[in-house]
């Protein structure tokens, strides 16, 4: 993927976010993270039926990163089951920790391939996937 689209897929994904708003309903689990280094500060709340995620949404202050990375990984988890989700949480830490990963797995995901060249960036495009992995221990899946 070129970088004149990547960098278009991620400010889409900053200006117009999926599932961005939380909601008021039984049944989610909601979770904060926050980046001690910066100003990210996201609310992530999920909806699980019978081990697949069949909402997440999200809502807080965070850089263009973290809130398109958030909008991202909500496009591709939903509709996944827990150990998709895992499966796709461990090639993404791989991808941006410079580890051989499944690329075809991670679809628009694959923008952040070079953030490791910004270190200071890592953590706000790994935020949204530690929320994830604390709704699935509270979920106890």
């Amino acid at each position: 993927m070129d970088e004149k689209l990547k960098r278009d897929i991620i400010l889409d994904n900053y200006q117009n976010p999926t599932n961005r708003g939380l909601v008021d309903t039984q049944g989610y689990i909601r979770v904060n993270t926050r980046n001690s280094s910066c100003v990210d500060n996201i609310d992530v709340m999920a909806k699980l039926e019978n081990g697949i995620f069949i909402d997440i949404r999200f809502d807080g202050e965070a850089c263009a990163i973290s809130t398109s990375a958030t909008s991202i990984m909500i496009k591709t988890l939903i509709g996944k089951n827990i150990e998709e989700v895992k499966y796709i949480i461990d090639n993404y830490e791989k991808m941006i920790n410079e580890e051989p990963y499944d690329k075809d797995l991670l679809g628009e995901l694959v923008v952040y391939d070079t953030i490791s060249k910004q270190p200071s960036r890592k953590k706000c495009a790994a935020l949204p996937f530690e929320s994830i992995k604390k709704i699935i221990e509270q979920a106890n899946m």
